[in-house]
């Protein structure tokens, strides 16, 4: 039996959670962990040497779940310790509510959940939905019904090491089909607004950077669901020949 694991990083009553677990039940076998609280932006933070309470809940259709009080990363870092059977054969974290394109992926508890698979040993894949007020899992159909597609294959002829999938669906009835594409550039337009000694991140949703063809940004504006390989080898390998020419020296 295919074994899989879903998180996410909107909470464990998310409606993008459930939309994905009733399609992963069609691939296999599903274990849920999830935040216990929204943990959109936090990036890859784990809770080292930190109490991190874990409880059972069950979902809205009854679905048993585990309730993480931490991270994205936290729910798998402790399910690869031992709180779930693992490995399994695939974590899929979603399905988010909102985008991860471009930047977006170093802040995003849903891609960085996947990264943390990888970290372990497993293939992982995170999901994205280009709409931010889905409320109902029936709002995520089509985003669960590619991501289904996406995994399947994946079960099928396997990733390599460290490198996940980050999929991006375009808040369409029908997308027009899967692009594969490389990280897009976003323009951030944050703002800051001040009450006193209190201060808060606010502005309109970021632009894409010209929209390039050929990037996630470009295919989910264009109506078809992006996906982007990402691995964790974060080095700038055409640089070094540059730095080696700085001459640096102590």
């Amino acid at each position: 039996m295919v074994k899989i694991i879903v998180t996410n990083d909107d909470g464990i009553q998310a409606p993008g959670i459930l939309a994905l677990v009733k399609a992963m039940r069609e691939l296999g076998e599903v274990d849920v962990i999830a935040p216990m609280l929204n943990q959109s932006a936090t990036g890859h933070k784990k809770s080292l040497f930190t109490d991190i309470p874990v409880g059972e809940v069950s979902l809205a259709d009854g679905t048993r779940a585990l309730s993480v009080g931490g991270s994205p990363a936290d729910c798998i870092a402790l399910a690869a310790l031992g709180v779930l059977t693992w490995p399994p054969d695939v974590v899929v974290s979603g399905i988010n509510r909102g985008p991860n394109m471009g930047q977006d992926i170093t802040y995003s508890g849903t891609v960085t959940a996947a990264l943390e698979a990888a970290i372990n040993g497993t293939q992982a894949v995170a999901v994205s939905f280009n709409r931010r007020d889905a409320n109902q899992p029936d709002d995520y159909a089509e985003a669960a019904r590619v991501a289904a597609s996406v995994v399947a294959r994946v079960l099928e002829r396997k990733l390599p090491p460290l490198t996940i999938l980050n999929l991006n669906v375009p808040n369409v009835e029908r997308v027009k089909g899967i692009r594969l594409t490389r990280q897009g550039i976003r323009i951030y337009q944050d703002e800051l607004a001040r009450d006193g000694n209190l201060y808060r991140i606010v502005g309109p949703e970021p632009s894409g950077y010209t929209d390039e063809e050929g990037t996630d940004l470009w295919a989910v504006h264009n109506g078809y669901a992006s996906l982007t390989p990402i691995h964790l080898d974060l080095t700038a390998h055409r640089l070094l020949a540059d730095l080696a020419a700085w001459d640096i020296t102590v």
